[in-house]
């Protein structure tokens, strides 16, 4: 490979955390991973911004609180100014206006400062590559809430979903990563994810958090 291929190749990351106890050694382990490139680190959502608008930059490691400019509204100006720039949250608040509020603003990843390096990592290139990664107790927390807030199930999916497709939803809607779905099903992860695009194109989803909602609503979860 050319040395210009594999520098496209590697993830332009921008730490934000408002505590440098936390963004300096966070941001150290980061630039181990062979793929990732960790481009500037951030102190607040304004701080935030101006790093993107440098770029270029492929995500953002976002935490929640902090100063001048919190990371959800940081997170709303992000997608709307550079769409192509996915946000994972990396945060030690799971409650529901932070997960909701998050997701709202387009997050595409929202891990608690529980998760180790490697999901860290994983959430990265996940969400560079167009797809969600939430902490398990993020899942349950939306679970929880979404078996709330609806009042009784029944939506209908679309009628061309395959019997296959219909198992990965409802996995989904259990709150298994695409890992614990491959090893439920005896497939592998890559055939997971096709399953997963094919279903959220069929079915309209816009998300995982998506995903849970609807299958909830179809009585699948």
């Amino acid at each position: 490979m050319s040395e210009a291929a594999e520098e496209q190749q590697r993830l332009r990351v921008v730490v934000a955390d408002d505590q440098a106890a936390v963004r300096e050694p966070l941001a150290a382990v980061l630039a181990l991973s062979d793929d990732i490139d960790v481009v500037a680190a951030a102190a607040n959502g304004e701080e935030v911004l101006t790093a993107v608008a440098a770029g270029p930059v492929d995500v953002v490691l976002m935490d929640l609180r902090m100063p001048v400019m919190d990371g959800i509204e940081a997170t709303r100006r992000l997608t709307g100014r550079h769409p192509e720039v996915a946000v994972v949250v990396l945060t030690t608040f799971a409650d529901d206006d932070s997960i909701l509020g998050a997701l709202g603003a387009g997050a595409r990843g929202y891990l608690t400062k529980n998760a180790g390096r490697r999901d860290i990592t994983r959430a990265i290139r996940a969400a560079a590559a167009g797809q969600s990664v939430l902490d398990r107790e993020v899942q349950d927390r939306l679970l929880a809430t979404a078996r709330a807030r609806v009042p009784a199930p029944g939506q209908p999916l679309p009628e061309d979903l395959t019997p296959r497709e219909r198992e990965v939803l409802t996995l989904i809607g259990q709150g298994l990563p695409n890992r614990g779905i491959a090893e439920k099903l005896f497939i592998s992860e890559a055939t997971v994810k096709t399953h997963i695009n094919n279903l959220f194109a069929k079915a309209d989803i816009r998300d995982r958090a998506d995903a849970v909602r609807r299958a909830i609503e179809a009585g699948l979860a």
